[in-house]
């Protein structure tokens, strides 16, 4: 792969697929710039060569067509403070004002162009579409790991309209791969996973791979109540695939084969309701009341967990460990980012596995303490899993 610092930009405009998905409240305000911040070295990079850039994003999942809600016109004023020059604004991605701007670009100049996802063509890879966008430059960069799992057009099909040579990793992207190799290939021991989120079908096959992988495997949120189903526990009201109680079974056993400390919760933090002004008790996870619903780790699952966790020297993190949106279903998901913070802090090498998890390190104040915060959930898991990731194998 091509990557920033092995090509010079000068007199080359560069088309830039970035991951601007970005959090807006109900006025358009962004919420959480990191994808942003993210993407600034790469710009700033061609900037300095002397390149021009037209930047190129999807933003939330519009249903076809334009939505003032999901256009990117919004993040231009932040774009220009970040970048410290205006940033042009060039509406649709085949329009003729951006094709007319993007023509007229003068070294050192950037310009955005609106939703890629306005087009149906997108999402669905489509060669024409894909053609047309690529004209919009003279070289392709790639810095949007968070869809490089998707083949869409211009994540990924949009790179064959380049010679090879003007295909080009960004930094972000590079950085993506180079953390996860890190976890997966030189991973230094006690090698700690934890896994949360609500379902084990979402997780099948990373915690397969995991199980070839790591020393400790710790399981929280919603999907640790249909392991303890596989162990023979009631679970009440809480969430449940029992479809998958077998796999969870297998699970196990794989575990025990493998010589992989498999760590389930033994109580949860329990609610009558699933909202936070609910009434709440502590249960052991094997006899949880009909009518009531585990919605974080209990304080003996606490413990224990965060105990592990401070001792080890590799941690990934995929997954909250219980409903940490609502303050008081936080509590499980806080004191396994404090304990992972502890370790880094203490030279173990800390990965978060980006989407909700992610989030809850931002928001819990712990970003600046752990080694790295992938801005790719769905694209990180795929390649932990092993497979590949179009946006990658396009560039070569």
């Amino acid at each position: 792969m091509n990557t920033l610092d092995t090509y010079n930009f000068a007199g080359k405009r560069a088309v830039m697929r970035v991951d601007f998905n970005v959090p807006l409240d109900k006025d358009l305000n962004i919420t959480d710039d990191t994808r942003i911040r993210m993407a600034t070295r790469s710009v700033m990079k061609i900037l300095n060569d002397g390149g021009s850039v037209v930047l190129l994003s999807h933003l939330g999942r519009p249903k076809g067509g334009y939505e003032k809600k999901f256009s990117l016109e919004s993040l231009v004023a932040r774009l220009t403070q970040e970048y410290g020059r205006e940033v042009q604004w060039g509406g649709d991605v085949l329009g003729d004002d951006a094709t007319q701007k993007a023509g007229a670009l003068q070294p050192g100049q950037v310009l955005l162009l609106d939703n890629v996802r306005f087009y149906k063509e997108e999402e669905g890879g489509d060669q024409e579409f894909a053609a047309k966008l690529a004209k919009l430059g003279t070289v392709y960069v790639n810095d949007a790991f968070g869809t490089a799992h998707r083949a869409h057009a211009s994540t990924a099909v949009m790179a064959d309209s380049f010679a090879p040579q003007d295909r080009v990793g960004g930094y972000l992207l590079q950085s993506e791969l180079d953390n996860a190799k890190k976890v997966l290939e030189e991973a230094e021991r006690p090698f700690t996973a934890i896994m949360g989120g609500a379902k084990i079908s979402d997780k099948i096959l990373i915690i397969e791979k995991l199980l070839d992988k790591v020393d400790n495997l710790l399981i929280g949120g919603g999907m640790a109540y249909t392991f303890a189903v596989a162990q023979g526990g009631k679970v009440g009201s809480s969430l449940l695939e029992a479809d998958k109680v077998d796999l969870a079974r297998e699970l196990i056993e794989k575990a025990k084969e493998k010589g992989v400390n498999l760590v389930l919760p033994t109580d949860s933090l329990i609610a009558n309701k699933f909202a936070n002004d609910a009434e709440t008790k502590e249960a052991s996870n094997m006899d949880i009341p009909e009518g009531w619903m585990g919605l974080d780790l209990g304080p003996e699952s606490r413990e224990a967990f965060t105990a592990i966790i401070r001792d080890s020297k590799t941690i990934l993190w995929n997954g909250p460990m219980g409903v940490f949106e609502m303050s008081n279903f936080a509590k499980g998901t806080e004191q396994v980012a404090h304990a992972i913070a502890d370790a880094t802090a203490k030279g173990a090498y800390s990965l978060i596995g980006g989407g909700d998890s992610a989030a809850a390190v931002q928001q819990l104040g712990f970003g600046e303490q752990v080694s790295y915060i992938s801005t790719g959930g769905g694209a990180l898991l795929e390649y932990m899993e092993g497979k590949e990731l179009p946006g990658v194998v396009a560039l070569g």
